[in-house]
């Protein structure tokens, strides 16, 4: 990945101006604000909505569904926060449903998210299941279009 592309994707830098102006704040205030906000635990860092299959073709994402044992002292931490600390995992939530957690998974190959899967995965104690979809495109991101709008025309049924 291209440097400029890996420090926006960390921590894009925010236009102090833009949001001063918008929140009707000084550029002081909403810096201080900011801070006050991070220290809360609130807001996470501000970061640039890339479009992977733009900059770099090969790299494949997976959503993975995770079936774990909860323990009896702390539920589902323990394994979300180990399984958080992956290089391979950019994204962890504990959802409802069939599967307790779900994951966004970033690898360089079909191969190596399968790997990551088969080795570090599913091997934590308390993991139980595993299911892997991947991601083919991506329409939206963060509530932003990932693609202008094309023109699309229904085929004409003549009867």
């Amino acid at each position: 990945m291209d440097k400029l592309l890996k420090v926006l994707s960390e921590n894009a830098p925010i236009d102090l101006a833009k949001v001063a102006k918008a929140a009707k704040l000084t550029e002081k205030q909403v810096a201080a604000k900011l801070k006050e906000l991070e220290r809360s635990g609130l807001y996470h860092g501000c970061t640039a909505i890339l479009d992977d299959a733009a900059y770099d073709k090969e790299q494949v994402r997976a959503l993975i569904e995770v079936r774990i044992t909860p323990r009896r002292e702390d539920g589902f931490d323990q394994v979300a926060r180990r399984i958080a600390k992956f290089p391979e995992v950019s994204d962890l939530a504990l959802v409802s449903g069939s599967y307790d957690l779900l994951l966004t998974v970033r690898g360089s190959s079909l191969r190596e998210v399968a790997n990551f899967v088969a080795a570090k995965l599913a091997t934590i104690d308390g993991v139980l299941s595993t299911s892997t979809s991947f991601q083919l495109k991506k329409y939206k991101e963060s509530g932003h279009m990932m693609e202008d709008d094309e023109e699309y025309e229904r085929l004409k049924v003549c009867p």
